[in-house]
């Protein structure tokens, strides 16, 4: 399993962009695999910078991965320090009340793009797996 933790700062997002480039070079993951979890990694880091921590630089962001033993999927955590969120009471983004708002698609996205999205720990932890 490796990890990075940084700090809720939004210039902070590449080095998660880094982050996903590095592994790409060490597991064998395809193009459409790998803009899943680039868009959903970047979703869900900048959730937890924003949202989760309050755009605090004092709290962290922790991102973590571990490839199954058959090396066919690949598990991604991301934790925040905040108090979590209630996961299942989001607006539908689809709705159309809500098609013009310019945030609230990032839980939508890791939905439809992750193969498995688990929250936990109150929603400040989120894990996704994507089949590689």
């Amino acid at each position: 399993m490796k990890a990075i933790k940084f700090a809720s700062k939004a210039e902070n997002i590449t080095i998660v962009e880094k982050f996903i480039d590095d592994l790409r070079n060490e597991v064998n993951i395809g193009d459409d695999v790998y803009g899943n979890i680039l868009i959903s990694l970047t979703e869900a880091a900048n959730n937890a910078m924003l949202h989760g921590n309050r755009a605090n630089e004092k709290k962290n962001v922790e991102i973590s991965y571990s490839v199954d033993e058959r090396g066919k999927n690949i598990t991604f955590i991301v934790k925040d320090e905040g108090p979590g969120f209630d996961y299942n009471n989001l607006p539908d983004p689809t709705a159309p009340e809500n098609l013009e708002r310019t945030s609230g698609r990032g839980v939508f996205l890791m939905m439809q793009l992750a193969d498995m999205v688990v929250f936990s720990d109150k929603g400040a932890t989120v894990e996704m797996q994507f089949r590689i």
